[in-house]
């Protein structure tokens, strides 16, 4: 996610220099026809330009406002799984009498809620990046339980599914009573409701079709744009062209970057932060040492992941 500071003129120029190279080359081209061949030139009225212009600014505003929408939406639902990872570990906490808590019989109820929750926030924020979702998973779980996440293709739900076979123990054995269970259960609900909105938002992405029409519409915007510019204000075409091409370039990558919100780029949702911060209150509501709790997670970029 990106932060309130300065972002780096490095950062966008990397990422635009092929289309600015591109438009260079197009205001160059129709500077040396009009040296050469300027009375072959059509002459192209500027409202033309102006026209396609106020298209493709239409279509660029709804481009962002619905990229903006879906990466609202990811931030949100991780929103919830902060709320939602909190209140699992206080039920668990308000629910089991106090000797039970901790038991080994039980199988450690509030340890064992508390670290598997950890290892859901952190195996799902890779998994919707793409990367292993077990990886560093082995100091909130157990090998039993490693090998049995193993058998999953969806190593989130099959920890879902162990915090469900946990709670139908518990009430089993009736440490906890049929209500207490729902409670749990409608919050486990919440878990599932979450990662599928988010793996929604991961799957469903826009149509490479809409995408290239929008850049086809921008260059031929340009080339329109440049024939009306040569032939009115000369040289100064070129950084005149250059200046509306970067900003028009730049809104279009900005939607791009925002439609997946798990691209593990500066512009995704934050879920290792957020994940982190999970971690920490989590511990801290375990009543852990101080050096066993992990510092929140900072940036010293312009971004945080």
């Amino acid at each position: 996610m990106l932060l309130d500071t300065k972002l780096p003129v490095g950062y966008i120029l990397t990422r635009m220099w092929p289309d600015i190279i591109r438009v260079l080359v197009i205001s160059l081209s129709f500077q040396l026809l009009k040296y050469f061949l300027g009375d072959y030139l059509p002459e192209i009225p500027l409202q033309l330009p102006t026209i396609l212009g106020s298209l493709i600014s239409l279509l660029l505003a709804f481009n962002l406002n619905q990229s903006y929408d879906r990466w609202w939406e990811a931030r949100k639902l991780w929103g919830a799984i902060v709320n939602d990872s909190r209140m699992l570990v206080l039920q668990i906490l308000h629910f089991v009498p106090d000797d039970l808590l901790r038991s080994p019989t039980l199988g450690l109820p509030l340890h064992a809620f508390a670290y598997r929750q950890m290892a859901w926030c952190y195996s799902l924020g890779q998994s919707l990046r793409g990367q292993d979702a077990l990886a560093g998973l082995d100091k909130f779980l157990s090998e039993q339980d490693l090998a049995y996440l193993g058998k999953h293709s969806n190593k989130p739900v099959g920890i879902l599914a162990l915090h469900t076979a946990h709670t139908k123990e518990l009430y089993q054995q009736e440490v906890i009573n049929a209500f207490q269970q729902v409670q749990i259960d409608n919050t486990i609900v919440r878990y599932t409701e979450a990662m599928g909105g988010a793996e929604r938002i991961k799957n469903t992405v826009f149509p490479a079709s809409y995408r290239q029409l929008i850049y086809l519409l921008i260059y031929l915007f340009l080339v329109t744009l440049s024939l009306g510019l040569v032939e009115t204000i000369g040289l100064w075409e070129i950084p005149v062209l250059m200046t509306i091409a970067v900003a028009f370039l730049l809104l279009e990558r900005t939607a791009r970057y925002l439609q997946d919100p798990f691209n593990d780029k500066p512009t995704d949702t934050p879920m290792t932060a957020v994940a982190r911060t999970i971690e920490i209150n989590l511990r801290q509501l375990l009543e852990e040492n101080e050096g066993d709790i992990p510092a929140p997670m900072v940036s010293g970029s312009f971004y945080l992941m």
